[in-house]
């Protein structure tokens, strides 16, 4: 697998790709198993391959786009591909887009339901993944009308090393997912961003968002996790309330770009790691 390089999927809000190098200088050289609760578009876990790892999400859709790629890639490409093979406007990606809430609405996790979220994603207003109380996605078109979706060699690759190697994925809370970590495991949160100003909101990638009271809870398993011997690594804002959460922790800021940001005077911010 190591002669495959892969990319996440999806364009995906607080992403790492741009600080994968900088993750990987400061991971632990030797770890166990690899735990990710907060999987995301998975630009760390296809940036170090590990060979047995747990990866979650809370996001039942995002959760499916992996189960699916792993299990019937072939499938999803192909759908991806009759859908790139009509021109898109405005027409199209609302109707889609309404297919796409219809599945959500009726539970229906397919490999259909991983096809939209990837072409939605690649159509929607800036990459952006929020939905609304009800649970269904509300971004608007990005006036995109033709171009492919997909690299089909990159899904096909990330199937693969899914159905390789020793991948649990599960959609669980956080502290459910990392139940069974033990000393000598790594794990790398890389949770929903504290609001860098009081007037922001806490993320709402999820009809259920992720509150204050999910950062103490948080805060409180790192400290766990680190107590009983596991390898423990956080990104997040850089921000007063989340200095004080993981206060005694080494702490490295590093400035980072923000791609989906609709301001782009305010896509540059300061961004934290935490290793115990």
């Amino acid at each position: 697998m190591s002669d495959k390089k892969m990319t996440p999927v999806l364009k995906w809000a607080g992403g790492k790709t741009q600080l994968l190098e900088q993750i990987k200088e400061n991971m632990p050289t030797e770890y166990n198993r690899y735990y990710e609760p907060f999987i995301g578009g998975a630009a760390v876990l296809f940036g170090v391959l590990p060979l047995q790892a747990f990866i979650n999400d809370v996001n039942e859709q995002l959760i499916n786009l992996y189960t699916q790629l792993k299990n019937a890639v072939e499938t999803v490409i192909e759908k991806i591909n009759e859908m790139d093979a009509i021109p898109c406007d405005k027409e199209l990606y609302y109707a889609l887009r309404e297919k796409y809430n219809h599945k959500i609405s009726n539970r229906a996790f397919d490999e259909e339901c991983a096809a939209l979220m990837i072409w939605i994603n690649k159509h929607c207003f800036n990459g952006l993944y929020r939905v609304n109380s009800k649970g269904l996605f509300n971004v608007p078109y990005n006036n995109k009308v033709n171009g492919k979706s997909i690299n089909e060699e990159n899904l096909i690759f990330i199937s693969d090393y899914l159905r390789k190697t020793d991948i649990k994925i599960t959609c669980l809370d956080f502290e459910k997912a990392c139940e069974n970590v033990e000393k000598g495991d790594f794990v790398y949160f890389d949770s929903p961003y504290v609001p860098k100003s009081t007037t922001a909101s806490f993320t709402d990638y999820t009809m259920r968002g992720f509150t204050l009271n999910d950062h103490e809870r948080l805060s409180a398993l790192f400290k766990h996790l680190d107590k009983i011997g596991a390898k423990v690594m956080l990104s997040n804002n850089d921000v007063p309330l989340v200095r004080e959460l993981y206060v005694g922790y080494k702490i490295q800021s590093v400035d980072v770009k923000r791609m989906i940001n609709c301001n782009a005077k305010k896509r540059t911010e300061k961004e934290e790691g935490l290793a115990a």
